[in-house]
């Protein structure tokens, strides 16, 4: 049974603690956050022991491997840190706001054996990883292009959206993960608009945007697109369209069931989408738990590396300076 530190008790890391906890192959050996008074009562709500400092969760023999889910920040100090403990990391996304922060971060681990996962959960959902297969089974015959669709139920908290590092950092990075994943190639140029259209006001002053498409090509000309939105009235927009020379498999929307009416006024109604990301992907979340364990365990690789978190963290900046230079942006531009 794989022992898993949980640094960080806000939305997340609960979810992460209480996944783990309930887990067949792990076991929740500890928490920490800043926060005492939350750590203290989902500490008290898994009957999991509480550390007063991050350091002693670290370094504690009764941990084997740490799970990151505090702020993005901290995240590359904490990762440095378990890697100087001798500990695996599952890291969640992004490695840092800040690429020089990631490079820096990678130089100092660059040596370590140990597996250093991020936690781009979208690869884990069953949904898009069966149309990933469809692609390599040759289902649909030579990938021509990737859209993607990720519009969310709302607009953050305005304190969440000031630290957030804007839309292609927090949101769309995910987006630029899963389309890698996707494609299979790197991708060579990225062009990027962004519009402020569900709160204007808000967008400006943070230089933000809450409204964006990207479009993105490989050496071989594959294409992928990506369409976000800050605030979709009608729930979780989660879609992926795979297209090919032979056909076309999507990924769709989950809602709580699949059942419709059809009445006699010809109403045909279904059950809304799942309500957020804890929601929609809470199967990812749990299979993603089991793939890190694997890849301790030596069973399996590291299904999203390090290098992962940084190249979308670099596509994210080439989508800013796309759009900030209003051009198309060579991802050699950004390193």
């Amino acid at each position: 049974m794989l022992k898993i530190g949980v640094l960080g008790c806000g939305r997340i890391g609960v979810m992460h603690a209480a996944n783990i906890a309930a887990h067949g192959r792990a076991a929740l050996a500890g928490l920490y956050d800043v926060n005492g008074a939350a750590a203290d009562a989902l500490g008290a709500k898994l009957g999991a022991k509480v550390f007063n400092t991050a350091e002693a969760m670290i370094t504690s023999p009764d941990v084997d491997t740490v799970l990151i889910a505090t702020s993005t920040a901290t995240h590359s100090d904490y990762i440095e840190a378990a890697i100087a403990a001798g500990k695996a990391v599952l890291c969640e996304k992004p490695i840092d706001l800040d690429l020089q922060r990631v490079n820096l971060c990678q130089s100092r681990i660059k040596d370590t054996k140990l597996p250093v996962m991020i936690g781009f959960v979208r690869r884990f959902d069953a949904g898009h990883r069966a149309a990933r297969q469809a692609m390599l089974d040759g289902e649909i015959g030579t990938l021509h292009q990737v859209v993607i669709t990720s519009r969310d139920p709302g607009m953050a908290p305005d304190a969440y959206m000031q630290v957030s590092g804007g839309i292609f950092r927090d949101m769309t990075i995910h987006d630029f993960d899963l389309a890698r994943y996707m494609l299979g190639e790197e991708v060579e140029t990225v062009t990027a608009t962004g519009s402020r259209l569900v709160n204007p006001t808000l967008m400006a002053r943070l230089g933000d945007y809450d409204s964006v498409v990207v479009t993105m090509t490989t050496s071989s000309g594959k294409q992928a697109v990506i369409i976000n939105s800050r605030q979709a009235l009608y729930g979780y927009d989660q879609r992926l369209e795979l297209f090919g020379d032979k056909g076309m498999v999507i990924s769709e929307n989950r809602r709580a069931h699949n059942m419709t009416r059809h009445l006699a006024g010809g109403t045909n109604t279904a059950a809304p989408l799942l309500d957020f990301f804890i929601e929609r992907y809470a199967d990812a979340f749990n299979a993603e738990i089991g793939s890190f364990v694997d890849a301790v365990e030596g069973k399996a690789a590291v299904e999203v590396g390090f290098d992962d978190g940084r190249l979308a963290l670099v596509l994210a900046e080439a989508a800013m300076k796309s759009v900030a230079e209003a051009r198309t942006v060579r991802v050699s531009e950004i390193g």
